[in-house]
C-alpha cells in the first residue's frame, strides 16, 4: 500500500511540474525565448527532483531549496494566470505570463530579505507566582542551521541577542537542518558560545534533530557552545524559576508534562516544547509560560492559513487562561531561504510579577 501511495504522490507531483512547466513554456514562447524544448523539460524535471538528492551533495540541496519556492508560487500563479486567460478572457500572453513571472521574481527578492533580515519582538509576561527579580529572556527557534541558514545568520542572532542583555536564552528546537555536519564543519559552536547571559543558555530538540538521527553528536556540540540541552528535564535556576525542556513529540517515548512537573510548584514554571500541539495539558498542570516554535508561521504565504487551522496558537504571544503561550515563527527557515508573510525573528521577553 505504501508503495502505491508513494507512486501516486510522485505521479501527482510530476503532473503539477508539467502544468507549471507548460505555462512557463507558453510564456517564454510568447517572448520568443524557447528554442530547445527537449533541453527545457530535462532541466526542469532535473531541478524539480534535486532536493531529493540533498544527501548526495549540498549543491543539490541549494538548488532544490530554491525550487520549492518556485514550485509553490509557480503553481499559484499558473492557476491565477489560467483564470485570467481562460475565464476572464484576457488573451495577451505576454502581459499575463510576463506579469506572473515578474511577480514571482519580486516575491523571491522580498522573501530573501525577510529570511535574512531578522526582527526583534518585545513582549512582557506578568506571572502570578513571586519572582525574586524581573527577568529578561531571549527566545528563538527553528534556526535550521546548515547550508543556507549559515554561520553569518547565526552570528546575526548572537549579536541581536547580546544587544538585548538577557538573563537567560531559550532555544526552542530545530537548531539544525537534520544533519549537524555543517554546524560542525563551519565552527558554529564557537559563534553560539559568544552568547552573553547571566543565568545561561538552554535548548530543546525539535523534530528535525530526530530526522537527522545524530542527537548525541548535536548534544556534544551544544555543550561545546555552553548550551544546556534539556532532554525531558526540569531544573531550578537559582531559586528564581523552574525550566522544563520536554522532548519533541517525534520522540514517542518522551515523558509527559505531568511527569516533568516540579515537586514544589512554588516558583514560576516555564516549559519549552518545540511543537505547540497540546497547550491544554500544560495549562491544566500549572505551567506559567509555554514556549514553542515549529510552525514557521507558514513561512510562505498563504501557508499560515494551514498552520492557523492545525494549531490552537500558531504564532505570537497569547494567554490561555493563566498560562502565557509564546510561539515563534523562527530565526531561520526550512527549505527555501525565503519568507513571505513572515520574517525571521527573535523575541525578548520581560518577565515580571506585579
Amino acid at each position: 500500500m505504501s508503495i502505491l501511495i508513494g507512486a501516486a504522490a510522485i505521479a501527482v507531483y510530476c503532473a503539477l511540474i508539467f502544468y507549471i512547466g507548460k505555462n512557463l513554456h507558453v510564456t517564454l514562447q510568447a517572448f520568443g525565448m524557447t528554442r530547445y524544448t527537449g533541453t527545457y523539460w530535462l532541466v526542469l524535471y532535473s531541478v524539480s527532483f534535486s532536493y531529493f538528492g540533498s544527501s548526495i551533495h549540498e549543491v543539490l540541496k541549494i538548488v532544490g531549496s530554491y525550487w520549492l519556492f518556485f514550485f509553490q508560487y509557480g503553481l499559484l500563479f499558473s492557476v491565477l494566470g489560467n483564470f485570467i486567460y481562460y475565464v476572464l478572457r484576457y488573451r495577451n500572453k505576454k502581459i499575463v505570463g510576463g506579469s506572473a513571472m515578474l511577480t514571482v521574481i519580486v516575491l523571491c527578492v522580498i522573501g530573501l530579505y525577510n529570511a535574512y533580515t531578522p526582527v526583534v519582538h518585545y513582549t512582557t509576561m506578568n506571572v502570578s507566582k513571586p519572582i525574586a527579580q524581573p527577568l529578561r529572556i531571549v527566545v528563538a527557534s527553528d534556526f535550521h542551521l546548515g547550508v543556507l541558514s549559515h554561520k553569518e545568520h547565526l552570528q546575526n542572532f548572537v549579536d541581536l541577542a547580546n544587544e538585548a542583555k538577557p538573563h537567560i536564552v531559550f532555544l526552542v528546537g530545530d537548531l539544525i537542518d537534520d544533519d549537524p555536519k555543517w554546524f560542525v564543519e563551519e565552527g558554529m559552536a564557537a559563534i553560539l558560545s559568544q552568547l552573553e547571559t547571566k543565568h545561561g543558555v538552554y535548548a530543546v530538540l525539535g523534530n528535525h534533530e530526530y530526522y537527522g538521527g545524530k542527537i548525541e553528536e548535536l548534544v556534544e556540540e551544544m555543550e561545546k557552545a555552553n548550551v544546556h540541552m534539556l532532554l525531558d528535564e526540569t531544573i531550578n535556576i537559582h531559586d528564581m524559576i523552574y525550566v522544563t525542556g520536554q522532548e519533541d513529540r517525534t520522540n514517542e517515548e518522551r515523558l509527559t508534562i505531568e511527569a516533568l512537573a516540579p515537586v514544589n510548584n512554588d516558583l514560576p514554571w516555564f516549559v519549552m516544547n518545540h511543537t505547540p500541539d497540546d497547550l491544554h495539558t500544560p495549562e491544566q498542570v500549572g505551567v506559567d509560560a509555554h514556549f514553542s516554535g515549529h510552525t514557521h508561521r507558514g513561512q510562505l504565504w498563504p501557508n499560515e492559513w494551514i498552520t492557523n487551522q492545525i494549531f490552537e496558537v500558531d504564532y505570537g504571544h497569547e494567554m490561555k487562561n493563566d498560562m502565557h503561550v509564546l510561539v515563534s515563527s523562527g530565526f531561520g527557515f526550512w527549505g527555501p531561504p525565503m519568507r513571505i508573510g513572515s520574517q525571521s525573528e527573535l523575541w525578548v521577553v520581560d518577565v515580571i510579577n506585579e
